[in-house]
């Protein structure tokens, strides 16, 4: 609201008061000039001029205040008076009546007793209200009757037995305090949850809320000073729902106020000075604009532009958007048919959507809340609304889901259903650059396996079943009902990989398919379970046969140049033969399976990340991998390729051994352990091609084509130069311990393993 001069705003003049200073008894009136004042001296009662207006109402405002006088409540908005002459009356009745002058009413309180010996009384209460009343008992208050001003004790909402609704209404102008376009009410119905509108006439402008148990949410950007402190509270009964607070400050006065161009502003009044600070103003931005990313939409305000569908949903009309328009929304990406397998995917940080099109039982825990929604196939999502301590309560959505607005700091969650395909975030539709044909979408079954039956093919996933742990989680065999041997992958709460990983191996892996790659055989969903189900591995992994002293003696030479052959086929098949091109990113020992004939597959896609047609090379500031793979390159500029791959590939093979080969004893690499199996032309070429595959630089790299040949005895080998992170030695004359990096450019490792 603007701020005019004192001078301008109010002309009051005061002439004298009512015989008693904050009560009128019947029959005593009051003219203009006259006012009565609260005890507190904090509210004042009696007839004003606004700004440059000359016409007259009767009204109550706060005392004394700078830089201006806040009217609190306006008797007759509708029908001012336009001179001076005016009169209010209080009779023997209850009522409180304006008269002009020539004696007309204009304003009536329309309360009335019935006429006893004992009158009714008005009196202008500490709190700012006038009440009448009778021998104790409330005629009429003026906080009934609300205009655009919301203060302590009051409430706003809807007697259920009249149906009559308490909201603020703005006024025209600064200077005109008839009702302007603009209301503030809370939405109150039966079986419906409590939460707030801003209105320009019958259009919502702003939502405020919902309700969370404490406060109004909505409202992000708030932070109340330390020195005060609000009780929200809202009472809900057979007879009325509404809402109140209570302001404990003994230095200020809290008023929220319905503006004249449709902003709710937050203002507080220091006692001591007598002077208004505007605390807060909503709406404040886009996202604060009702519905402003359309159905399925999420608003955000930190990011430009602000809109963004949900996951799981798409945009609904791509061709009308704009960033300032996102009206038509979003639709899903994959349809709903109530089949086994949909659930709900979990959206953390969130302002509720609109709850007109939702249904509250304030009895129902959130699991209970769970299994209510997920009954109903009509049920779009649910919440628990309430965050306070120990706040239960269950919102069902049968609806669009509008409205909703992303909040770094709310606590609020919302679940929502999505078809079973869609839990696994694009798995199933995925846009991808199909190299025989233009761009199309392409898409994927996966078998959907049910929780019960994992359960029972992994003895409810007994620690006698557990093939071991990474950091996506625990490993367990299975054995399904016809006989067939599994590998469930099961994510780990606390897994240091998440959903996203979860995705992206279930992405990568369905698309590609290589006897040299694992192969994915479907998925489990439900509730907070995210499994994978591979195919099992009898030989396990090759980490554990390399670096264990017993079992390493049972790789000869033939078997070991077997599986290196292998990992190189599969990595060929990712770089340059499969429609996608992808770049592993954690290729190491411990991520080479081996089936029952020694058969190498490389697994654990989690890190992957798939290139476009004409892309050879992306960048990242989120290094991901295992301490020692890693190239050069990723580990100090974030840049990563299939040479990456290739690195990573040449320490698999070799585990870096750059002085023997200077000195010419490449031999000495050979373990005891496999006797005379080897071939010397084999090992020589095989270590030759490894030290090409782990050069510092990665254009001096060999691709995969050429790996592959020259590990088959095609073409000359060219010198290889230093390897990356080389660790010098004495007889360089060099007090360098090491040319590994550290972090130049402030890239971290995100994810490590050792060696």
């Amino acid at each position: 609201m603007l701020l005019p001069s004192i001078a301008s705003f109010f002309l009051i003049l005061v002439v004298r008061t009512c015989s008693s200073l904050d009560t009128i008894t019947p029959y005593q009136n009051i003219t203009d000039g006259e006012t009565i004042v609260s005890e507190n001296q904090k509210f004042e009662l009696g007839f004003f001029s606004q700004g440059t207006s000359k016409n007259r109402y009767l009204g109550i405002w706060f005392k004394n205040t700078l830089p201006y006088p806040k009217v609190l409540w306006v008797a007759n908005r509708e029908t001012p008076l336009t001179n001076t002459s005016g009169i209010a009356i209080f009779d023997r009745r209850g009522i409180l009546s304006i008269f002009n002058g020539r004696g007309t009413l204009i304003w009536s309180s329309n309360s009335s007793t019935s006429v006893t010996n004992v009158s009714p009384v008005a009196q202008l209460l500490d709190t700012g209200n006038l009440v009448i009343h009778k021998e104790g008992n409330t005629i009429w208050q003026t906080f009934d009757y609300p205009g655009d001003t919301f203060i302590s004790g009051m409430k706003l909402g809807k007697n259920l037995i009249t149906g009559r609704e308490i909201y603020l209404t703005s006024w025209r102008s600064v200077d005109d305090p008839s009702p302007g376009e603009y209301t503030t009410g809370y939405l109150m119905v039966k079986g419906k949850y409590q939460q707030a509108y801003v209105r320009n006439n019958s259009v919502i402008k702003t939502r405020i809320g919902p309700y969370n148990g404490i406060e109004f949410a909505g409202q992000p950007n708030y932070k109340p000073n330390p020195v005060y402190s609000y009780k929200f509270d809202m009472i809900v009964n057979e007879k009325e729902m509404f809402f109140t607070y209570a302001f404990n400050s003994t230095t200020f006065l809290s008023t929220f106020i319905a503006n004249p161009v449709g902003k709710l502003e937050i203002l507080h009044l220091n006692l001591h000075n007598r002077i208004w600070m505007r605390d807060h103003t909503l709406s404040l931005d886009n996202c604060d604009n009702y519905g402003y990313c359309g159905p399925y939409g999420s608003c955000s305000s930190v990011t430009y532009p602000n809109c963004g569908c949900l996951k799981g949903f798409e945009l609904k009309n791509p061709e009308q958007l704009s960033p300032e328009n996102w009206t038509s929304g979003c639709r899903r990406s994959r349809a709903l048919d109530c089949g086994p397998g949909e659930g709900f995917l979990k959206f953390s940080s969130m302002k509720l959507p609109d709850t007109q099109n939702a249904e509250f039982d304030d009895n129902m825990s959130l699991q209970e809340c769970e299994v209510a929604c997920n009954n109903n196939c009509s049920c779009i999502a649910y919440a628990n609304p309430n965050i306070a301590p120990g706040g239960v309560g269950c919102l069902l959505w049968f609806g669009d889901l509008i409205d909703v607005q992303v909040y770094p700091l709310n606590e609020q969650d919302l679940y929502v259903r999505l078809a079973a395909s869609e839990l696994l975030g694009r798995v199933l539709k995925v846009a991808i650059k199909d190299h025989k044909s233009s761009n199309k979408k392409g898409s994927i079954e996966l078998p959907l396996f049910s929780l019960p039956t994992i359960s029972r093919a992994t003895n409810n996933f007994s620690m006698h079943n557990k093939l071991g742990e990474g950091g996506f989680g625990p490993v367990y065999k299975g054995v399904l009902e016809e006989g067939q041997e599994i590998a469930v992958k099961r994510l780990s709460k606390s897994s240091r990989q998440g959903l996203d990983e979860f995705e992206n191996e279930a992405i990568c892996i369905a698309k590609l398919q290589h006897r040299n790659l694992v192969s994915l055989l479907g998925y489990c969903i439900q509730g907070d379970e995210r499994m994978l189900i591979y195919e099992y591995m009898p030989n396990k992994i090759l980490d554990q046969f390399i670096f264990d002293d017993l079992r390493k003696s049972s790789l000869d030479w033939p078997c070991r140049f077997h599986i290196v052959q292998g990992i190189a086929q599969g990595l060929l098949y990712l770089h340059q033969d499969s429609r996608l091109r992808v770049v592993h990113r954690d290729l190491k020992a411990g991520n080479i399976l081996l089936d029952c004939d020694m058969n190498p597959k490389i697994s654990d896609f989690g890190l992957a990340r798939m290139f476009k047609e004409h892309e050879s090379e992306a960048n990242t500031k989120r290094v991901v991998g295992t301490l020692g793979y890693i190239s050069p390159e990723y580990a100090v500029n974030g840049l990563f390729s299939v040479k990456s791959d290739i690195f990573s590939f040449g320490v698999l093979v070799l585990e870096i051994a750059w002085r023997l080969y200077k000195e010419g004893k490449s031999l000495n690499l050979i373990d005891a352990s496999l006797g005379k199996s080897w071939s010397v032309s084999e090992v020589l070429r095989s270590i030759h091609v490894s030290l090409l595959c782990v050069q510092q630089r990665a254009e001096d790299r060999p691709n995969t084509r050429s790996v592959v040949r020259m590990l088959g005895g095609e073409g000359p080998l060219p010198s290889p130069k230093q390897p990356g992170f080389f660790i010098q030695g004495s007889e360089d004359n060099s007090n360098t311990k090491s040319s590994l990096p550290s972090s130049l450019n402030e890239v971290t490792i995100s994810v490590i393993h050792g060696r």
